[in-house]
């Protein structure tokens, strides 16, 4: 018996070890605003936290010949207190495009203009099951974001984002509304005037505790004129999004879409390629401190 029970001892000793190395991945709370692509969420970060970060969103494809466009926001992030959140910076515009009807042939890549943003949380988790924040974003342009000519752009987004948690720190939903006129002066002097209606929801699974998958699905509308005047076409977009923590303070994400379905006003097209593009594709880097 003192045989058996001193071969057992090694034994013994290792299991704490052995049950250690299979306890259950732990799924800490995460913020939510970047977890779903193109669709944002309701988070706003921590009080006092900041973030630097290099937020870049590609437009490619139209009805004809070679077209890329791109537009890069430098962004500095502050969260003044637990409900409000600041952010602002300058743009930087690229333009590749080559025979496509109606833009001029293009190569450049220039500083194009500065945006400001200021986040409000108007319902947070647990007090609520879902939690909204409402934004309010100018942004001054120097070039026409389709064709890149010299131009004067004014816009202002207004959005509300909600989201919900439908398992806890695994699952997740989101849905934006999105109202966003803009007003540009162009090169012989005139004002053109229109406004775009948004409406987009995603879902994000989170596989491991530093990265989540998912989807979204966006629907757009054109307009001629700053309060949805005339209709000109919408479309639909959808694809794959992507997060990923690389440490504490630093993430990256992810998202593409394609447009599966539109409508030009006056025309039999199956695609709206007048206002959108074919595909889109969205990659952030972010460091907080």
């Amino acid at each position: 018996m003192v045989i058996i029970a001193g071969g057992l001892l090694p034994v013994l000793g290792t299991a704490p070890a052995w049950a250690q190395d299979r306890a259950p991945i732990q799924f800490y709370e995460i913020e939510t605003k970047y977890i779903f692509g193109f669709t944002e969420g309701s988070g706003i970060g921590l009080e006092g936290e900041k973030e630097i970060s290099i937020d870049t969103t590609g437009r490619f494809g139209k009805r004809d010949g070679r077209y890329a466009a791109t537009e890069t926001k430098f962004e500095f992030e502050y969260t003044p207190n637990q409900y409000i959140q600041l952010e602002f910076g300058p743009l930087a515009a690229g333009h590749f495009i080559r025979d496509v009807t109606d833009l001029d042939n293009r190569n450049a890549f220039r500083l194009s203009g500065f945006f400001g943003e200021i986040r409000y949380l108007l319902l947070d988790r647990p007090a609520s099951p879902v939690a909204i924040t409402v934004s309010f974003e100018p942004n001054y342009r120097a070039f026409d974001e389709t064709g890149g000519a010299p131009v004067t752009n004014y816009e202002f987004e207004t959005k509300i984002m909600a989201d919900v948690e439908l398992v806890k720190n695994r699952v997740y939903a989101a849905m934006n509304l999105i109202y966003e006129p803009e007003i540009t002066r162009v090169a012989d002097g005139s004002w053109e005037k229109e406004s775009k209606f948004g409406l987009t929801g995603a879902v994000s699974f989170r596989l491991l505790p530093e990265l989540l998958v998912g989807a979204e699905v966006d629907y757009y509308r054109h307009y001629e004129g700053l309060y949805f005047n005339t209709f000109t076409g919408d479309a639909i977009f959808i694809g794959p999004t992507l997060y990923y923590k690389f440490a504490r303070k630093m993430f990256m994400t992810a998202a593409w879409n394609a447009q599966v379905w539109g409508r030009e006003i006056g025309t039999d097209h199956r695609l709206n390629l007048e206002e959108f593009s074919r595909s889109r594709a969205k990659v952030k880097v972010a460091v907080e401190f």
